[in-house]
């Protein structure tokens, strides 16, 4: 089972539309580890850690994110880093 960590950054009207909460569920429902954290600028900033097939299929759903956000451009950066034992929200 490879896995692999991917750090995006979403752009568009993804704070106060439960985008973060929405990163989670999905992250837990895919058994992934990282974060979800609102950015100063408006972005939210994702880590996704596990599995490369689940990490991928989140990916893409970030793109879609939950029904009231808005995204309009996702930028990710594939990370050689160490998994983070659980999915946060801050």
């Amino acid at each position: 089972m490879e896995t692999t960590c991917v750090k995006a950054l979403v752009t568009g009207k993804v704070q106060g539309v439960r985008y973060r909460r929405a990163t989670q569920e999905q992250a837990l429902k895919h058994g992934l580890t990282g974060h979800a954290t609102n950015l100063p600028d408006g972005r939210v900033e994702v880590l996704l850690c596990g599995r490369r097939e689940a990490v991928k299929e989140v990916a893409e759903w970030l793109w879609k994110g939950p029904e009231n956000a808005r995204v309009t451009h996702v930028e990710f950066e594939v990370l050689d880093t160490h998994a983070p034992d659980d999915f946060r929200t801050t």
